[in-house]
């Protein structure tokens, strides 16, 4: 049962506020894990054990007394709604 709950996707929006001698380090980490569908802004399902190697490589780029990042979770992406006024950058696949 354990196990079953780490590999688990959940569903997050992750926004970070970084340096700009930074930025492009984190944009590119960030990438990697989530849909970029933001001037640093990120969502999409993962696993707890991707998230957290995520957050141990993101503390790796930042400067924690200078930089932010914020991490809202959900179980699931229906959980939410979702609004967008103005032009969409990046679609996801994530909403019916």
């Amino acid at each position: 049962m354990f196990n079953l709950f780490f590999k688990q996707p959940m569903y997050v929006i992750l926004v970070y506020d970084i340096g700009e001698k930074r930025v492009s380090k984190m944009l590119k980490h960030c990438r990697k894990y989530l849909n970029w569908i933001q001037n640093s802004v990120f969502e999409g399902e993962i696993t707890e054990v991707k998230l957290k190697e995520m957050i141990q490589l993101a503390r790796k780029i930042m400067l924690e007394d200078q930089d932010s990042l914020i991490i809202f979770k959900s179980r699931e992406a229906r959980w939410l709604d979702k609004e967008v006024i103005g032009l969409e950058r990046m679609t996801t696949d994530n909403f019916l």
